[in-house]
């Protein structure tokens, strides 16, 4: 833990100040989500017992783990709330650390809240999982919107059981990932989305920053981000130079995944 704070502390301080990480303090909503309803998106059911086995949050009775996410939701909200911003990307050094879980369960929290509504994109254009992780099968997503002119009418899906969240999946993998997410019209999509409904978040689930281009591409389009970091795996030296690759970003500051509650 102390390495990783020590890391931060630097790329703070290169960052003319912006606070690494944040105090839990209530978040205020001051702009009121408008009324939705899913007529025109995808209605799926998908049961508790599988949110649950894959450790997704809405599977989930009150409990510390939910409680952890409540209150990264809070420290995070409070930033955006701050800002007047509403579009967050979660990305990683490298893989496997837990970003895309972590940005499902920081999505399904913020759509609890009363005046919020939340659109999760999995922009791992590379190496889509979100659908997994929510028991979906494998199907069209931003892929085919990029390339196919595919409406996001027929790509979007709401999880029934997650109420106020609707999920845009990435679709079949794409080798020119970095180009498309840098394209004229990814660019178009995001400032579509920002501005479409009052009060609604959308958080970019995306590639990690040391492993291929597609995270620093597609920064720009972003008011912040989230580093997921990995407790006894992810190097110092990793999330430093995620860091200073990330230095024209916002970053929030670290999630610190899979971490021994008494440390």
């Amino acid at each position: 833990m102390e390495r990783i704070k020590k890391a931060l502390e630097r790329a703070r301080a290169e960052r003319e100040g912006q606070p690494a990480q944040q105090k839990a303090t209530p978040g205020t909503p001051h702009v009121p989500a408008a009324e939705i309803t899913y007529s025109q998106t995808r209605n799926v059911d998908v049961p508790r017992t599988v949110l649950r086995r894959n450790r997704v949050i809405s599977g989930f009775e009150p409990c510390d783990f939910t409680d952890a996410y409540k209150m990264l939701r809070t420290q995070v909200l409070q930033r955006l709330n701050e800002n007047d911003w509403n579009v967050l990307a979660i990305t990683s050094p490298g893989s496997g650390e837990g970003k895309s879980l972590t940005a499902l369960n920081l999505a399904a929290s913020m759509a609890m809240e009363i005046n919020r509504t939340v659109l999760l994109v999995d922009a791992n254009l590379r190496n889509p999982s979100l659908h997994d992780h929510l028991g979906l099968p494998a199907g069209p997503g931003l892929n085919d919107y990029l390339t196919k002119d595919t409406p996001l009418s027929e790509l979007l899906v709401h999880p029934k059981s997650i109420d106020h969240l609707t999920f845009l999946p990435a679709g079949a993998p794409m080798l020119n990932s970095a180009e498309m997410l840098n394209s004229p019209k990814m660019t178009h999509l995001v400032d579509e989305l920002k501005n479409r409904y009052a009060g609604r978040i959308i958080v970019f689930d995306l590639p990690p920053v040391l492993s291929a281009a597609d995270a620093l591409a597609f920064a720009p389009y972003v008011d912040a981000a989230l580093l997921v970091i990995e407790e006894g795996r992810t190097e110092r030296e990793q999330v430093e130079n995620a860091l200073e690759l990330l230095a024209s970003t916002n970053v929030l500051g670290t999630v610190l995944n899979k971490a021994d509650k008494a440390a």
